[in-house]
């Protein structure tokens, strides 16, 4: 088996590599391939990975290169975990959107929406190399922000290709921890889309195989369960309760908008505590002696990244026909959606295909987001492939943080100039207004 990854120099690969050899038996990789332009990072993210291979006895081979094709020829499955402009580009979306008083975040609201005009031309250029070299069956399995936009300019575009997220399997160890059972024993009904989701229901089977759906536990008023999920979520507890439901934390955005707007203006961004971190990383990773995943890639964040990449890897390449919650075509899952929009549900994974189950419908309130998220998220992807200053505006005036013509300008225009090097189009149309 030949794994790729793209993006292979990040810092969360040792996470991964950590994950690959501990479950070994699970997914048995033959040739793991980190594909990676940077030549510092390369290097020490690929020592480290074959140190820890070596120490755990790992009988595959890690191959590092900066040439994708090398990379992704005759693989099996492929992983992209892609940040175009590094965390300086980070910083910036976390950062400009507040001269126009609105939060600034990588995944969600107009810096969300930067990542996604940096990325998906450059995931697509990507992928048509796997399509080209790898194995004709391989999927693409990715872990690159904004997920749902970029896994559906890949569906769009005729990948075999899934969406992953951390946050499913984050809640699920979550509740596993809050009644005592392995997280194998809890199922969720998860649903929304990437970073817009909740969990509408908890099941935990016990012994006998038997289920019971624990939400109404974990919200009763009179346990500390629900004071811990809300904290957990930073979010008030009362919310919970009216939604019957716990919101994903990315949620907040949106419900406690200019309270998390009020903390940003007065806190250091996520993306300046990341670069320390990995600083710190990059130096662990240099020296010869560390042999393991350092502690300190617990800061990076990520959680629980190197389970759920490896369950869906072995659900695909396996052919288990399990159920992952992950993100795939809506195809009539929600009514109200398009069917090749990309949702975040439970879905069942072969090798040949990954199908969304039936879900309950939708309450009015969360379906109501949903649709106006999907709305933006449509005119994002269109603004994405074939740019323009125009398809840029009408997408940031869609999306329900902004909202208003002279807001979606002023944020038009910052994110233009701050993100003018990765998107070469910006350049050829100031040279035409100019001429």
């Amino acid at each position: 088996m030949k794994l790729a990854v793209i993006g292979g120099g990040s810092t969360y690969t040792p996470e991964l590599v950590d994950g690959f050899a501990r479950l070994r038996d699970q997914l048995p990789i033959d040739e793991l391939w980190l594909v990676d332009p940077d030549p510092q990072r390369r290097e020490l993210v690929g020592g480290v990975a074959k140190r820890m291979f070596a120490h755990a006895g790992h009988p595959g081979t890690v191959h590092v290169t900066d040439d994708v094709v090398a990379g992704v020829s005759d693989a099996d499955a492929v992983m992209f975990q892609l940040r175009i402009g590094g965390q300086a580009a980070r910083q910036q979306d976390e950062t400009w959107p507040h001269e126009a008083c609105c939060i600034g975040q990588e995944t969600t609201g107009p810096g969300g929406f930067a990542k996604a005009l940096r990325t998906v031309p450059v995931v697509l250029e990507y992928a048509s190399l796997v399509q080209r070299y790898a194995k004709p069956d391989a999927w693409i399995v990715d872990f690159t922000n904004p997920v749902g936009i970029v896994t559906r300019a890949l569906l769009e575009a005729g990948h075999r290709a899934v969406g992953l997220c951390n946050v499913a399997i984050g809640f699920q160890r979550r509740f596993a921890a809050e009644f005592e059972v392995p997280p194998s024993a809890v199922r969720l009904d998860h649903v929304g889309l990437n970073h817009l989701t909740w969990e509408r229901g908890v099941h935990v089977r016990s012994d006998d195989g038997a289920e019971r759906d624990v939400l109404d536990e974990l919200l009763a008023a009179d346990t500390g369960a629900l004071g811990r999920m809300a904290e957990s979520v930073h979010m008030p507890a009362d919310l919970l309760r009216l939604q019957h439901a716990v919101p994903s934390y990315y949620l907040r955005y949106f419900y406690s908008h200019d309270v998390v707007l009020e903390e940003q203006l007065h806190e250091r961004t996520r993306a300046e505590a990341v670069m320390e971190t990995e600083a710190a990383l990059l130096a662990k990773y240099a020296d010869e002696s560390v042999v393991t995943k350092p502690v300190e890639l617990e800061q990076r964040g990520g959680a629980y990244y190197s389970e759920a990449a490896i369950d869906v890897l072995s659900s695909i390449l396996g052919d288990r026909g399990d159920v992952q919650v992950l993100n795939v075509r809506n195809d009539g899952t929600f009514p109200f959606l398009p069917d090749d929009h990309v949702i975040e549900v439970p879905a069942r994974v072969t090798r040949q295909a990954i199908t969304p189950l039936p879900v309950a419908a939708l309450d009015a309130d969360m379906a109501g987001l949903v649709s106006h998220v999907a709305g933006y998220e449509q005119l994002a992807l269109d603004a994405a492939v074939h740019g323009g200053r125009d398809r840029v505006l009408r997408a940031m005036w869609a999306h329900p943080l902004v909202g208003q013509v002279d807001k979606a300008e002023k944020l038009t225009d910052l994110l233009l100039a701050a993100n003018a090097e990765h998107l070469p189009w910006t350049r050829s149309e100031q040279l035409t207004w100019a001429g």
